[in-house]
């Protein structure tokens, strides 16, 4: 392991002891123990290598847990996502959310403006992926229950509280069990917002009957694909597709099979520190 690695190995083991302890007070001196840096240079260390402060990172994750519990867990109340995600009083948690997000925790439990929290809770951890690992696979072909969303890509989350819904109430496609997917249309970077089309998807073992959610049939078929693991952010998977096309491809001399890009999620941001996020990357191959 040369000292590159070290380094990110040190902050990680940080990030991993804020994600645990989020309900707990956090120092910087606490924390600089933890990576076994100087206390007098941690925070500039932190901050450079992170982008962003030691106070506003805590910040930031503290209410990024709040705000996936207020939105995919109702039967949590909030007084008790205030004290689970660190805050002193529901009072305190209130006035932090609305200055960061523009409303209040139950508005945002109510109607969540997805396209201000998008703006406003951009991951400040960079990704670092100069070298990724691309495997070649061969994958069966998978019958799932897709939602089909079309508009905005930051309205996406708006469409998987609506594939909750349908999930928990056919039981057809259990979170705990089912596989979850996602296939991208376009490219967020190019289409107009309108035109965006994404299918939210959970793996099924017989065809979906009509619902009033809008859930239907399809198939993820089987074949060759390009595979790379994302690790972190769901917001940065992009940066991930960049590396096939723009790196790989090129080089492999490979030709794309007519089928999209699309994710396989092996965890769930709702509750999974973000910077733990795993995400396969598929790119269909002739």
């Amino acid at each position: 392991m040369d000292k590159t690695d070290r380094y990110a190995r040190r902050f990680g083991t940080v990030l991993n002891y804020i994600e645990r302890h989020l309900d707990q007070p956090l120092s910087v001196e606490q924390l600089s123990r933890v990576a076994h840096f100087s206390p007098f240079h941690f925070h500039r260390q932190f901050s450079a290598y992170l982008g962003v402060s030691v106070a506003r990172y805590i910040s930031l994750q503290r209410l990024r847990r709040a705000s996936y519990w207020l939105a995919f867990q109702p039967q949590r109340a909030i007084t008790a996502i205030a004290l689970d995600c660190g805050f002193d009083n529901p009072e305190s948690f209130s006035r932090a959310f609305r200055q960061a997000l523009g409303q209040s925790p139950s508005e945002f439990r109510r109607r969540p403006d997805w396209a201000g929290w998008h703006a406003r809770m951009t991951p400040p951890v960079s990704e670092r992926m100069e070298e990724m690992e691309v495997k070649i696979v061969t994958v069966a072909p998978v019958m799932v229950a897709a939602l089909e969303h079309q508009g905005p890509p930051e309205r996406v989350n708006d469409s998987a509280l609506r594939f909750i819904e349908w999930r928990k109430a056919s039981g057809l496609s259990p979170i705990a069990s089912s596989q979850t997917y996602g296939i991208a249309y376009d490219n967020p970077e190019t289409v107009e917002p309108e035109r965006f089309r994404f299918d939210i998807c959970g793996s099924v073992a017989a065809p979906v009957p009509s619902n009033p959610q809008g859930v239907v049939t399809k198939q993820i078929p089987g074949g060759r694909c390009a595979v790379v693991r994302h690790q972190g952010s769901h917001h940065q998977l992009g940066e991930s597709v960049w590396y096939l096309y723009r790196s790989w491809l090129p080089a492999s001399g490979e030709t794309p099979r007519d089928f999209p890009v699309y994710f396989h999620y092996l965890n769930l941001a709702s509750d999974t520190p973000e910077h733990l996020l795993l995400t396969d990357v598929y790119l269909p191959l002739r």
